[in-house]
């Protein structure tokens, strides 16, 4: 039998070059990232309007970002070895049909609860999504080579959707209400339908793990209990509300870890996490998403809450620094021959640590222009490292096993995508209450509701006018961009260490065919 880096080795050796088809099925394998890329930064910039229009509370203005990551992260490695045994082509289309018909749903949910719900039907849907297109990536593209520009566009394309969904989500906030967000998923899904059939080949695991509902239960009884802990950890202190749940998600963890390293042919392949630099990868991978995500919730919410630009003002400030993502991402693969990702990789994050710091430092609260460059250096760090660390994530694992391996990456880069929201989030939250001040003359029913979040701020200044209405929008302000200042210095704090774990982890490897 042979071992892991056996089995790596003989698979790039027997690496051939694609022809048109190849590429014609990568553009086609862009559709539902682009989707997903959109579908995240659309909802940042949406989410201002829906907590005006469904008024939710603080924990549910979280939920409503995080119920779609969350559910999406605690199944992604099952719908991977899904795809493995019943073919990845085959998860990819049911997971398309099942998201454009949720999206619809979450389009026209007339409460914050409904919202979530959807939110998180769409996380079943979208788990089948996303290891699908990265794991055919990997079975296409078996030239090291071909592969590593195809996974640059991969991650490009992340960029790219999120530099066009603040654009086409502004023109679409500006002339309709926010459940129209959803339905971009409508003109995205459908060419992905009919071109997906003819175009990509379909790919399993001639010796897929078996299916395995007790660890499928584990693996879902893992991840979201954690994550609740840490919410309310970020939300409300550690208090049992938060540690009993990460202790019981930690528990059904070690449970899931023992069952598949007992089992013959267990659900996930737990060598992999035995190698080094696949380990290494996927956490400055989910520690460089929790740092994107983070900055573009609070940025998001500045920008129109307090500057007054409107959300397609707000997505155009920002195009700069998405626009730089995917030219790092693109110019990082040539360099990346040359340099072992252990420098290539911390090098690139000082730009995202100083970017935060930009942030943490602005003199103007109300200044544009600093916020703009801030995420422009963000920008270039994150796509050089989200290129290269998801490059040596798949290149860490053999092709039969490439759903499994594409599932941990993707549940790395959904698991940043909650704990951005919820631990900058929610620590921002936690900061806001805390320095808010409630002039004077503000009703007590009217106070509460200003003390939950910024928009609930907002609306009551707004409605109350006048200089209470004034000095209340202030001290909202203020108390919001205080929290800003010490959440910028955590995110940089959390992009040092994602440098630090890049330059003692991954070695010497260097992106070489």
């Amino acid at each position: 039998m042979m071992t892991l880096t056996q089995e790596l080795s003989l698979a790039d050796a027997q690496g051939r070059k694609v022809g048109w088809r190849g590429w014609a099925a990568l553009v086609v394998l862009m559709l539902p990232v682009l989707l997903v890329s959109v579908d995240n930064t659309v909802l940042s910039f949406a989410l201002p309007e829906i907590a005006l229009d469904l008024e939710p509370s603080s924990t549910q203005q979280l939920w409503i970002i995080d119920a779609y990551p969350l559910v999406l992260a605690g199944l992604l490695v099952t719908m991977g070895t899904l795809g493995d045994r019943f073919g990845r082509r085959r998860m990819l289309l049911i997971g398309a049909t099942g998201f454009a018909a949720v999206s619809g749903l979450a389009a026209f949910a007339p409460t914050a609860a409904l919202l979530i719900a959807a939110r998180a039907g769409m996380g079943v849907f979208g788990a089948m999504l996303m290891p699908s297109t990265l794991s055919l990536l990997r079975s296409i593209f078996t030239d090291r080579d071909q592969r590593r520009l195809a996974i640059a566009v991969w991650a490009a394309m992340f960029s790219a959707g999120a530099a066009l969904g603040p654009i086409v989500g502004g023109l679409l906030l500006e002339h309709f209400s926010w459940g129209s967000v959803f339905l971009l998923s409508v003109p995205v899904l459908i060419p992905l339908l009919i071109l997906a059939p003819l175009l990509v080949p379909e790919s399993r695991d001639p010796h897929p793990g078996r299916i395995d509902p007790l660890s499928i239960v584990l693996s879902m009884a893992t991840m979201i209990p954690i994550v609740y802990g840490i919410k309310e950890l970020a939300a409300h202190g550690f208090g049992v509300s938060a540690w009993l749940p990460a202790l019981l998600g930690l528990g059904f963890g070690v449970l899931f870890v023992r069952r598949q390293l007992r089992a013959a042919q267990p659900m996930l392949d737990m060598r992999l996490f035995g190698l080094g630099t696949f380990t290494g990868a996927l956490l400055v991978n989910l520690l460089s998403v929790v740092a994107l995500v983070g900055f573009l919730f609070f940025v998001a919410q500045h920008l129109q809450l307090i500057v007054g630009l409107t959300p397609l003002q707000a997505g155009l400030a920002l195009v700069p620094g998405l626009v730089m993502m995917i030219v790092s991402g693109l110019a990082v693969v040539p360099i990346s021959k040359k340099w072992p990702a252990r420098v290539v990789i911390p090098v690139a994050l000082v730009f995202s640590v100083a970017g935060y710091v930009t942030v943490a430092l602005a003199t103007s609260p109300e200044s544009i222009a600093a916020l703009v460059a801030a995420f422009v250096s963000l920008g270039i760090g994150i796509g050089a490292a989200e290129t290269v660390s998801n490059e040596l994530v798949l290149a860490s694992a053999p092709p039969a096993k490439a759903g499994a391996a594409s599932a941990v990456s993707e549940t790395a880069y959904e698991l940043g995508a909650v704990l951005g929201t919820t631990v900058l989030g929610g620590i921002l939250t936690a900061l806001y209450r805390a320095n808010l001040v409630i002039p004077a003359g503000v009703p007590d029913a009217a106070a509460d509701a200003a003390g939950e979040t910024l928009a609930g701020a907002v609306h009551v200044a707004d409605g109350i006018g006048g200089s209470t209405g004034t000095a209340l929008f202030e001290a909202a302000a203020s108390a919001f961009d205080a929290g800003v200042t010490v959440t910028a210095l955590i995110g940089a704090a959390l992009v040092v260490i994602a440098g630090v774990i890049a330059a003692t982890t991954l070695g010497e490897s260097r992106q070489k065919s």
